[in-house]
């Protein structure tokens, strides 16, 4: 009847704290957080693997100072104007790694940092089309996230 009571439970007492408690909001809200766990069940989402989950703290650490350089790297470009050389543009980088979830993290670690974003995802191709804010070399940008994130990704999942 509840594949999933934790979630049937969060989302009463959610739906209760945000409506307030009486006997009618109590019967929709457990409608509603029944209806909701029998969607989640259909969708089965996949349970993450992971292989090497002891260099999650190391990729971590490369994220946080990454969102760091970043955010004073995008500071410099508003407060004193793009350098000559520096433009915006879009990038296409082919990927190595087939895992949903490290895919997510890549998506999560590449929109995080400031100044870039993940526009689209190419399942057929295996690419991701990015947006940058201060390029200088494409290339290097491509090796950063292939070399920085996805290879460690796919140490982590795959």
């Amino acid at each position: 009847m509840l594949p999933y009571p934790l979630l049937t439970f969060s989302l009463i007492l959610m739906w209760l704290l945000l409506n307030g408690f009486t006997l009618g909001h109590f019967v929709l809200g457990s409608v509603v957080a029944v209806f909701a766990s029998w969607a989640m069940a259909s969708l089965r989402p996949d349970k993450p693997k992971l292989r090497k989950w002891y260099l999650l703290p190391k990729l971590l650490g490369i994220v946080l100072f990454d969102i760091v350089r970043s955010n004073l790297g995008v500071a410099s470009v508003i407060l004193m104007g793009r350098p000559k050389g520096h433009m915006s543009s879009f990038l296409t980088v082919p990927l190595e790694i087939e895992d949903r979830t490290g895919l997510a993290f890549l998506a999560v670690i590449l929109t995080s940092t400031p100044g870039s974003a993940w526009l689209e995802y190419d399942s057929h191709d295996r690419t991701v089309l990015l947006h940058v804010l201060d390029v200088i070399d494409e290339g290097q940008w491509i090796e950063m996230i292939k070399n920085r994130y996805e290879k460690l990704l796919m140490e982590i999942f795959e």
